[in-house]
């Protein structure tokens, strides 16, 4: 997800991402103490909802030839990724399913667990993926909003940018956002 961002950000002009190593599938590139290590932590051992979140991708539109458009692919880039990722897993779930001669040849002790971790694979990216489409900053959806508003508008989302962390646990805190 995070290297989705990295990398669209090096196709619209802006090589921050790419210099920072951040085009990587290594996902130390992408922990955050905080986001990744923390709050999962906490809320494992409290029994308050188990979240988290990777080390943002730094922008630097100075280098972006349309700010708007080009911020909106770069928002656009981390979700896009987590649908094909679930496309992946599915392709690989209906290979073993559909497959009689696949199943066969692999032991059930190996031949389940890849069947489980796909149906996982599936459904977290895709969880992922409409989660960080919710435009509520700082997730992706936000930055996709602004890019598809009218300016006099996208001001306005852009506004609640400084609160839109709260709002967000607010939200995860009070099941709220199972209805967005």
């Amino acid at each position: 997800h995070e290297s989705a961002h990295a990398w669209m950000a090096e196709n619209r002009g802006d090589p921050t991402g790419r210099l920072m190593g951040r085009i990587s599938m290594n996902p130390l590139r992408h922990a955050d103490l905080v986001g990744s290590f923390l709050v999962p932590m906490i809320g494992v051992f409290t029994g308050a909802p188990v979240f988290g979140w990777a080390k943002p991708v730094p922008v630097n539109s100075s280098y972006l030839r349309d700010f708007r458009r080009d911020q909106l692919f770069i928002a656009a880039a981390g979700p896009v990724s987590n649908l094909m990722a679930a496309a992946g897993f599915l392709l690989v779930y209906k290979a073993l399913i559909f497959s009689g001669f696949i199943l066969e040849m692999l032991p059930g002790i190996i031949a389940a667990p890849l069947i489980l971790l796909c149906q996982v694979g599936v459904l977290l990216n895709i969880i992922l993926a409409v989660f960080n489409l919710i435009p509520v900053p700082p997730l992706d959806g936000s930055w996709v909003l602004i890019g598809l508003l009218p300016p006099n508008l996208a001001v306005y989302v852009d506004k609640i940018r400084p609160y839109g962390f709260g709002i967000l646990i607010l939200l995860l805190m009070t099941g709220g956002i199972g209805y967005l």
